[in-house]
């Protein structure tokens, strides 16, 4: 009816995987043939081997040839059909690894396409404008420091006259300040000149009686 109303065929077209599951169907196939004419051909060498030279012989010959012409030509397609089934297996592995590259192809787009879509939110000139001032903050973060550090000229080299002279002032300081030429208070020498400026009056002694 579908070719007469011209209707499409809506069967499912084989894939390689149909394909090559038939082929290993006709292989196992072509295998068990094989087995039953080796069996067969055992079986005539062994009743060959117990005969002797003559027509009966010869016939058996013939019979035994028969099957060894049949094992050929089964050997034969069986060689063909392990070529095909190779065919069909290189041509399978060839496709998925297409199938592969075409998703990793896929898969590099979408993220090309995502970091073109990234990038272009990025201005170059304004990461180079904020880079330029970050350096200028941290040169005169570093002259600021410098600023704040110096040290001020002080004259390390002190003459001998000098160095005399302030001795000879601190000693005047001293002598000036205990109001004693040998430098020593009023109040610790013996028969002293009282009690120093700081005491108000003399410490009281209180002397208890103890009953006996």
């Amino acid at each position: 009816m579908n070719r007469l109303w011209g209707g499409k065929d809506k069967t499912p077209k084989p894939t390689l995987e149909d394909a090559m599951s038939g082929l290993d169907t006709r292989m196992s196939s072509l295998d068990v043939k094989l087995s039953k004419l080796n069996s067969e051909l055992s079986v005539y060498q062994q009743k060959l081997a117990r005969m002797n030279d003559g027509p009966g012989k010869n016939a058996l010959k013939q019979k035994a040839l028969k099957i060894l012409k049949q094992r050929k030509i089964i050997e034969a397609q069986k060689d063909s059909l392990q070529q095909q089934s190779w065919n069909m297996e290189q041509a399978s592995m060839t496709t998925t690894n297409l199938r592969n590259v075409m998703t990793t192809v896929d898969a590099m787009k979408g993220a090309n396409k995502e970091l073109k879509k990234q990038y272009g939110k990025i201005n170059i000139e304004k990461i180079e404008s904020i880079q330029d001032e970050m350096e200028d903050l941290l040169d005169m973060s570093s002259e600021l420091q410098d600023t704040m550090s110096r040290s001020y000229a002080v004259d390390d080299e002190i003459s001998d006259t000098e160095l005399d002279a302030e001795l000879e002032a601190l000693g005047d300081d001293m002598q000036f300040e205990t109001g004693e030429s040998e430098g020593m208070p009023s109040y610790l020498m013996e028969g002293g000149g009282g009690l120093p400026d700081f005491v108000d009056e003399p410490v009281k002694e209180d002397k208890e009686e103890i009953a006996a």
